[in-house]
């Protein structure tokens, strides 16, 4: 029987401080509690909860290992999983295995009986819905940014640069040859050829990047004309 110590950050920054010792302080007094010797650790520094843990650099070496008899160590429910479907999943397959899973924050073996499986299910299913709640207010924030004319990142569009308060602000010489591609469209110049008049001025673009430059600009709504 070997016993292996999980842990997980997800930057680098949190990683320089405490929270991977204090990961592992937590394993390895679990393990003196239940007699055991954590034998191997896994860290994952830097990596996202959104990857499955048997795709994380460490999640795949540590699940490569794995035999019956095994027991894995966790300090938290969401240092190994990313939904309460991948929890319940991974779990089951575990015991499968003959694989015994220790989650320190929900007091133990977690593989073990139905009780604990129901008490995971319920709080794998908590740890779901706030995820869900941050990626709402994550893109409510960057809603209100696009709607500020804030830069999100990305590519930035032809014709545009970033101004010191974040904003995409217009280009000078780029709007001059997005008025210049315009007006070539309007005279029956094909896509390539427009192209290749913009590579004259200094402007690397594909023809299929004039098309979306075109398009992007014909649906901006155009001012009402009033005849008088």
């Amino acid at each position: 029987m070997t016993t292996y110590g999980y842990c997980r950050v997800s930057t680098t920054r949190q990683g320089e401080g405490d929270s991977l010792d204090l990961q592992r302080q937590q394993i390895i007094g679990h393990a003196m509690v239940h007699s055991l010797d954590v034998d191997e650790f896994f860290v994952e520094d830097g990596v996202s909860g959104s990857i499955p843990v048997a795709a994380r650099p460490e999640g795949s070496k540590l699940f490569a290992k794995l035999k019956r008899g095994d027991v894995i160590i966790s300090a938290k429910l969401d240092r190994l999983f990313r939904s309460a479907l991948d929890a319940l999943q991974v779990v089951a397959d575990l015991k499968a295995r003959g694989v015994k899973l220790h989650l320190i924050d929900l007091g133990g073996d977690v593989s073990g009986n139905g009780v604990s499986r129901m008490f995971m299910t319920m709080v794998a299913a908590f740890a779901e819905f706030e995820r869900d709640r941050i990626r709402e207010r994550v893109t409510a924030s960057k809603a209100d940014q696009k709607s500020r004319g804030l830069y999100l990142g990305g590519v930035i569009p032809f014709g545009f640069t970033i101004g010191d308060d974040g904003q995409l602000v217009p280009d000078p010489v780029q709007q001059k040859a997005i008025r210049k591609m315009h007006a070539l469209r309007a005279k029956g110049s094909s896509l390539r050829d427009i192209q290749e008049a913009m590579a004259a001025r200094g402007h690397k673009l594909s023809h299929m990047g004039v098309k979306v430059i075109l398009e992007r600009d014909a649906q901006k709504p155009k001012p009402a004309v009033v005849e008088i």
